[in-house]
């Protein structure tokens, strides 16, 4: 099977999220785009994260019944911080009949070279790059042989500004899927 793995902290998972997944599903020769909930992101401070469990339980909910689309928490198990060439080498070892991908966004091409074994991770995966906003030159790595473009909507819709949002007693509505707002309320994540 042919997987797309879409890594995130998804703090919260949103539509532009469930936008994207979607239209590289249709867009490629993917049979399933996971994703994969960070439980800590090298990259990003660890206070301002909702608990893993809570943010791999929305995007569950997010996901709903799509069978194109899996919620993994694969890295829950795996050294903290953890890194993408280590999570890909646990991934082949217990689906060694999955080929998988890397679904990135066009900011985090432009900053691979400085991923942990990126050379590596490019001998054995594709890269599936979908447009980002305001992204100037990406330079080289645009043309190279395992990196593809997939045309997707350009969506400007941040996590931050939903937590802020949602901090400040503003609707999220239309932001989020129902389901994933009313386990947030629920819940009083993000308050």
């Amino acid at each position: 099977m042919k997987v797309g793995l879409y890594f995130g902290s998804f703090n919260p998972i949103h539509i532009g999220h469930l936008i994207i997944a979607n239209t590289i599903v249709e867009a490629t020769k993917l049979t399933e785009v996971w994703f994969v909930v960070s439980p800590q992101n090298p990259f990003k401070p660890r206070k301002s994260l909702l608990h893993e469990f809570d943010r791999l339980d929305l995007v569950r909910l997010a996901i709903g019944d799509n069978y194109h689309l899996r919620a993994s928490d694969i890295e829950f198990s795996l050294p903290k911080p953890s890194y993408t060439v280590d999570t890909l080498a646990h991934l082949y070892d217990k689906y060694p009949q999955h080929q998988f991908s890397l679904i990135m966004g066009e900011d985090n091409l432009v900053h691979f070279h400085k991923w942990k074994n990126s050379g590596q991770i490019l001998e054995h995966h594709d890269l599936i790059v979908y447009p980002r906003p305001g992204i100037g030159e990406v330079g080289e790595m645009k043309n190279h042989p395992r990196v593809q473009y997939v045309k997707a909507p350009l969506l400007e819709i941040s996590a931050t500004y939903i937590r802020d949002q949602i901090k400040n007693g503003h609707s999220v509505q239309y932001l989020l899927p129902d389901a994933v707002v009313d386990r947030i309320r629920g819940s009083k994540f993000y308050h």
